[in-house]
């Protein structure tokens, strides 16, 4: 299950960590937002290897403002702490998969 980052544990859970991390930046109102979190679960049942994780913009704006997220859902890729990719909107599971496998 995808877990959800915070403003207060945004820098433990994503910035610290060794390897790869995948962030959506998503709202609860957010149609696309929606359609994608079931793809967003699928992934981090499938990537263990991989820290795969979810920041409410609503909740957590301080993170969204850090990261200049002005459109959502927007996925944000972090190796060792660091911006390696980024994506806006939609994507499909196949996309995503894609760019895991390209960046692990």
């Amino acid at each position: 299950m995808a877990k959800i980052f915070t403003d207060a544990d945004f820098q433990q859970e994503v910035l610290d960590y060794k390897g790869l991390a995948v962030v959506d930046f998503f709202a609860e109102w957010c149609g696309p937002c929606k359609m994608l979190a079931p793809i967003i679960e699928q992934l981090a049942e499938e990537n263990k290897d991989v820290k795969i994780g979810k920041v409410n913009v609503d909740e957590s704006m301080n993170t969204a403002r850090q990261y200049e997220v002005m459109s959502i859902p927007a996925i944000i890729f972090f190796k060792d702490g660091q911006i390696v990719a980024q994506m806006v909107g939609m994507k499909s599971k196949g996309d995503l998969e894609a760019k895991i496998k390209e960046l692990k």
